[in-house]
């Protein structure tokens, strides 16, 4: 913790996470006199366990297509402002070594430690007031902001809320930027976990369990979205990044359509195969893991050898592994949520400023935003783009 004799600041930034930290520095490097505010006694404490413990700082192919909102638009203006490859600049400067994992992820050789200690020196230099194990009680404004809190009253003319979303309680999320926004008459989209693990119900939970700890490629559909990664079985339900990434989409009241072989080689030597004698869990036990082949052949009544299957029969096969139809009850809920979905409405907002509509000087900006991205870097990236942008107008 930093103590400052200043009670007044310029800024005064909400939330020690990835964009408050990048936001108060931006902010302080412009001659800014900032005030950082952490209920935690550590910041970063999500940025730690990100990636492994790798943190999957950025992606290079950050574009809108890879972020949900209300107003798919919203954005375009902080990503083309401050690319991956600004980040990316940052974190060569600072000598921490990084490689690309796949599809533009990029994450650190070390761990994700070096992230935090980056962002913590960007706001020692340029002299941010970094105030840890600081509780917000309240916050008002007249001519300015003031925000009592458990290290005393504080006041600033901006004021930027970065508290993230309800993910992941336990490291000290809450819904304190949602409840600022509302204080102050802003508009909230419903909220809900994302990045998620789904769960079947207790029929299918007991297919699934006994499954436990099976991982498989597979491409996996919601309407006219897909994802090709790999899904992995949990004793509740399904987990893996392709269950992750289409669940910011799922719909509880539709299925979810599973291509177990998506890879046109395994496709075309199963029909090649169409008139072997060896049963049918033991062909495909070649092309899928066999536990999951058994299990899966048993669930669908395929029990007799290849050969004994008309037509008919074999093509609905393939039928089914291609478009293999699955309900969900629910999901894991926040405590297993990368992110939260939904969040401040992006039409209370400047897409430049980030700054309120309604209130002047007051910004929202990374998770508490109505921003989701997809698995793979895409939230830090919001996170450092839409800090940037409200940094430039403090």
């Amino acid at each position: 913790m930093t103590l400052s004799s200043l009670t007044h600041y310029d800024v005064i930034v909400i939330g020690g996470g990835a964009a408050g930290l990048f936001c108060a520095s931006q902010a302080a490097a412009r001659g800014r006199q900032v005030a950082l505010l952490e209920h935690n006694k550590e910041v970063g404490k999500k940025i730690e366990i990100s990636g492994g413990g790798r943190c999957n700082f950025t992606n290079i192919h950050a574009s809108a297509e890879n972020y949900l909102s209300e107003n798919p638009n919203f954005c375009k203006s902080a990503l083309a402002r401050y690319s991956p490859w600004d980040f990316i600049s940052l974190v060569e400067q600072h000598n921490i070594s990084y490689y690309e994992k796949k599809r533009g992820q990029q994450f650190c050789t070390g761990s994700s430690r070096e992230i935090i200690k980056l962002l913590l020196e960007e706001c020692f230099t340029h002299h941010v007031s970094l105030l840890t194990s600081c509780s917000v009680y309240e916050i008002s404004k007249t001519d300015c902001f003031q925000v009592n809190t458990s290290q005393g009253i504080l006041t600033s003319t901006s004021l930027v809320i970065a508290t993230g979303g309800l993910s992941f309680a336990k490291l000290g999320a809450t819904d304190l930027g949602y409840r600022i926004a509302k204080q102050f008459g802003l508009a909230i989209t419903p909220l809900q976990p994302a990045l998620v693990p789904l769960t079947f119900d207790a029929l299918d939970a007991t297919f699934c369990s006994n499954l436990a700890g099976v991982s498989l490629p597979v491409r996996v559909h919601q309407e006219e979205i897909n994802f090709e990664e790999s899904l992995l079985f949990t004793h509740r339900g399904l987990s893996g990044p392709a269950i992750l990434q289409i669940s910011s989409y799922w719909n509880r009241e539709k299925e979810l359509l599973f291509n177990l072989i998506p890879e046109v080689e395994k496709h075309t030597c199963l029909e090649q195969e169409r008139s072997s004698s060896a049963l049918l869990s033991n062909l495909l036990g070649r092309y899928l893991p066999k536990r999951f082949a058994e299990a899966w052949s048993e669930r669908h009544g395929f029990s007799k050898p290849a050969q004994k299957y008309s037509d008919r029969e074999f093509q609905k096969l393939l039928n089914l592994l291609h478009q293999w139809p699955m309900r969900f009850s629910g999901t894991e809920g926040y405590p297993k949520a990368e992110v939260t979905r939904g969040g401040v409405s992006t039409s209370e907002l400047s897409s430049k400023t980030m700054e309120s509509h309604r209130i002047a000087g007051l910004f929202f900006i990374g998770e508490v935003v109505d921003v989701t991205g997809w698995l793979g870097g895409y939230n830090f990236q919001w996170a450092w783009a839409s800090a940037y942008a409200a940094a430039q107008a403090l």
